[in-house]
């Protein structure tokens, strides 16, 4: 986030590196897309470079993390907790993640409010109205793809 939207907050956040802030924060909430660049983004030498006091939190998108570091990590108490609303490979987990009791999993419903599911409602019909008429629909994810048709 750049400093100009920040808003209220300016003046109160710092950036800093990811290796700056692993060892300095008691939660690391991740959300980040599915990607090359993020794939194990929590790998066994992050998970080392927390604080064995700290909080993993993933509702991003399970193979950000790698689970079997993550495994390790929480049986020998490199981190304290983790909890977990995606997996490396859904639905399947890692090896004792499930028995681990410093651990909070949940099956995939990060998204499961009704604000949530009323808006995402709202978004598909409008898409199928905006396609009903002939349109293109306004949250295409890849509109590009159209044009290969």
């Amino acid at each position: 986030m750049r400093d100009d939207e920040l808003g209220e907050f300016a003046g109160r956040v710092e950036h800093v590196s990811w290796q700056e802030m692993l060892p300095e924060s008691d939660f690391v909430s991740l959300h980040v897309p599915a990607s090359a660049d993020t794939h194990h983004l929590v790998d066994a030498a992050a998970l080392t470079a927390m604080k064995p006091t700290a909080i993993l939190v993933n509702t991003a998108r399970g193979p950000v993390v790698d689970e079997t570091a993550l495994v390790a990590a929480l049986r020998d108490g490199t981190i304290a907790g983790a909890g977990l609303d995606v997996y490396e490979n859904e639905p399947a987990l890692a090896p004792g993640l499930a028995e681990l009791p410093n651990t909070v999993l949940l099956p995939h419903v990060g998204s499961a409010t009704v604000s949530v599911r009323s808006e995402m409602a709202r978004l598909c019909a409008e898409n199928a109205v905006a396609i009903a008429r002939g349109g293109l629909a306004p949250h295409t994810v890849d509109p590009d793809a159209l044009n290969h048709r």
